[in-house]
């Protein structure tokens, strides 16, 4: 028995490995690293970080939450026809080349998906019956069920590493002055482990699985999930703006995960849950943007000090431990408010840098660090330089 469920969590394992989405995703996230070096370099000449920070991003920091989720989906016994899962690769992979990131929500996927699964399944399923196997035994409860999940996972992970590496940029503002902007274009992939019908495996256990399978054979399905994110950040500091859109994420999840439970019973309310969960996403969505536009622009220049734009990694600014959103006031004891005084301050002492700056929480520190040779061209500071060219430098 033990053997039987080790061959087939490697076969489940093989699957994972060959799924199109895998190999989608890799050109996709190069894509998009290729859209943000270009834009940066626009705006400072300079790019940030590299093009492969989005597919390391990607591949990395939704692992640990998919693990999570695939426990709690194998230990409710949700399961899933192969079709549905044809016909979710078909959509993800639709949204995906769009470049329209926020089109990467669950909500999306999944809620089309399920409409896609209805019109399919209710029309003539002649000759695609073979290639969507079983999607007419699709449940919409376990639909509805999996998108609640999800959206807390989403919710999750934007609340925990959506504002990471975020990417600056400058524009024009209606006054015709220069502004920094951040803009979040994430994505995540989330390993998933399901129960598809048909298989050769049981379970002797007489409550589980408790969905859809009712002692029926099964086999396992290792996928890999795509969340896509997008957010642009011009009033506040990018991982406040985030971390707000993160909780709410998470509290539509848990509303829609509630209401979806009462499709076991009432298969009905799933398309209720769907609907919750689109039209909250987009209200989250509207919401932010009409708070961000209302908002003073927070990258901006200041009538006190140069504020921190951008920080390039492995900088001497990076390991001055500056951050972004913070002020700086004074350097070598003068007091800067361009970015050319900023320049001619360093030059007076070249062996060593004394920066006093106003933190994010508003107190003033003071940091320091000896510079080496070249060190005082190459601070790694990213400023909106106040002039009618509005061209910045890294400082």
């Amino acid at each position: 028995m033990i053997e039987n469920w080790l061959l087939e969590l490697l076969w489940a394992i093989g699957r994972f490995f060959i799924h199109p989405l895998f190999y989608l995703f890799l050109l996709m996230t190069h894509a998009y690293g290729s859209i943000r070096i270009k834009r940066e370099r626009k705006s400072f000449h300079i790019r940030i970080q590299d093009t492969y920070d989005e597919m390391k991003f990607t591949y990395t920091k939704g692992l640990v939450i998919g693990c999570i989720a695939s426990l709690i989906l194998f230990g409710i016994g949700l399961s899933l026809p192969f079709g549905t899962f044809v016909l979710l690769t078909i959509v993800t992979a639709v949204l995906a080349v769009t470049f329209q990131l926020r089109l990467l929500s669950a909500v999306y996927s999944i809620g089309l998906t399920l409409l896609a699964t209805v019109i399919l399944t209710n029309g003539q399923m002649d000759g695609i019956a073979e290639f969507f196997v079983g999607l007419p035994n699709t449940s919409y409860a376990s639909l509805s069920i999996l998108l609640g999940i999800l959206v807390i996972a989403e919710g999750v992970l934007i609340y925990r590493s959506g504002h990471k590496h975020t990417s600056p940029y400058l524009k024009i503002s209606t006054r015709g002055l220069p502004i920094g902007t951040h803009v979040a274009n994430r994505t995540w992939m989330l390993p998933l482990l399901f129960l598809v019908p048909g298989g050769e495996l049981t379970s002797t256990l007489p409550w589980w699985p408790v969905l859809t399978l009712n002692g029926e054979p099964f086999l396992l399905m290792f996928i890999p999930f795509f969340i896509g994110f997008h957010q642009r950040i011009q009033g506040s500091l990018p991982q406040e703006s985030i971390k707000v859109t993160g909780k709410r994420v998470i509290w539509l999840g848990v509303l829609t995960l509630a209401v979806a439970a009462v499709s076991i019973w009432l298969p009905i309310v799933a398309f209720i849950a769907v609907i919750i969960a689109i039209v909250g996403r987009e209200i989250i969505t509207i919401r932010q943007r009409m708070n961000d536009n209302s908002a003073a622009f927070y990258f901006s220049k200041r009538d006190q000090g140069l504020m921190i734009l951008g920080i390039l990694p492995q900088s001497p600014a990076e390991r001055m431990k500056l951050q972004v959103g913070e002020m700086i006031v004074k350097v070598n004891g003068q007091a800067v408010k361009t970015v050319d005084e900023f320049y001619e301050s360093l030059q007076k002492n070249g062996a060593m840098c004394k920066l006093d700056v106003i933190g994010i929480n508003g107190e003033i520190r003071f940091t320091q660090r000896t510079l080496y040779d070249g060190e005082h061209h190459e601070l790694g500071i990213l400023f909106v330089q106040d002039d009618k060219k509005w061209e910045t430098e890294a400082v």
